[in-house]
């Protein structure tokens, strides 16, 4: 990771193999604001969050459920995070389900709903937010398999977990799409998994247009550097030791400083908004 300064170190360097495991990170994400108290502004909705068990998808979560909402979880294959999200959410009197699984497979996707409306017998709001990333130093180290693999996570995902729940959606009904800070600022190490992002803004701006006259509205959130599993499983232990510091409030983020973000846009708070981004990046200034 190119820094102009050397600042100073915000994590201690660590490393771990993808995806990453929350209870391997040094110091462990903050995923819940202890002081929030929720007012039933999703009171009985049923919430989809991919990528649900770590990181921004737990933050998100745990918030949904403090606000009332029951959860449907789908994850990789990190059963300790997904169990400890799911103890967390029950704990708050919320029902949840856990959906192992490759959101990058339509047939997965499709069976992954079909479970949910088995279960909950609705889906009110569909968080998008699983993702891959994999850093190379030039275009010509990412191969075509790695292309693909960080398109079919990162892209094809968001459209195939869509299409399986749209049908089930109603007037009222929100999507929230995860895109980042580099669809728009870029990185220098990250030029596939950037891309992948902007087409994530450019799927939830369409979409937007394309559903308006249905009632069910479509927005996105941006992060900039949140301190998540997928942050030491992916970049370079120096690289994490400073990972956050360039921004101008100089640090990175914790997951539970993203989770309002989709609670306003879960809610009717947002009722008057559709195919916008919410940027949570720490300061950064961004246009679009």
């Amino acid at each position: 990771m190119s820094q102009t300064k050397i600042p100073k170190p915000a994590f201690p360097a660590q490393h771990q193999d993808p995806p990453g495991l929350e209870s391997l990170m040094n110091p462990k994400p903050v995923f819940e604001d202890l002081g929030y108290r929720g007012s039933g502004k999703l009171k009985n909705k049923v919430a989809l969050i991919s990528g649900g068990d770590s990181g921004i998808g737990k933050a998100a979560a745990i918030a949904f459920a403090h606000e009332e909402a029951d959860l449907a979880l789908i994850y990789l294959s990190e059963h300790e995070d997904a169990a400890e999200t799911k103890k967390r959410v029950e704990q708050l009197g919320r029902r949840c389900l856990l959906l192992p699984g490759d959101v990058g497979q339509q047939k997965f996707c499709r069976q992954a709903v079909k479970e949910i409306i088995q279960e909950f017998g609705r889906i009110d709001i569909l968080v998008n937010n699983a993702g891959e990333q994999h850093p190379q130093n030039s275009l010509a180290d990412i191969s075509a398999a790695q292309l693909e693999r960080t398109f079919r996570t990162n892209v094809f995902g968001q459209f195939y977990l869509t299409q399986a729940a749209l049908p089930h959606l109603r007037a009222g009904s929100t999507i929230i799409n995860t895109t980042s800070i580099t669809a728009y600022a870029g990185h220098e190490l990250l030029i596939d998994y950037s891309a992948s992002k902007g087409a994530v803004v450019s799927f939830t701006r369409s979409l937007s247009e394309s559903l308006a006259k249905t009632g069910i509205r479509v927005n996105g959130v941006a992060p900039g550097p949140i301190w998540t599993p997928l942050i030491p499983s992916t970049f370079s232990p120096q690289d994490v030791s400073v990972f956050g510091s360039t921004v101008p409030l100089q640090r990175a983020g914790q997951p539970h400083e993203l989770a309002p973000a989709y609670v306003f846009l879960a809610s009717q708070d947002s009722a008057y908004m559709s195919g916008q981004i919410l940027h949570v990046n720490g300061g950064q200034i961004v246009n679009g």
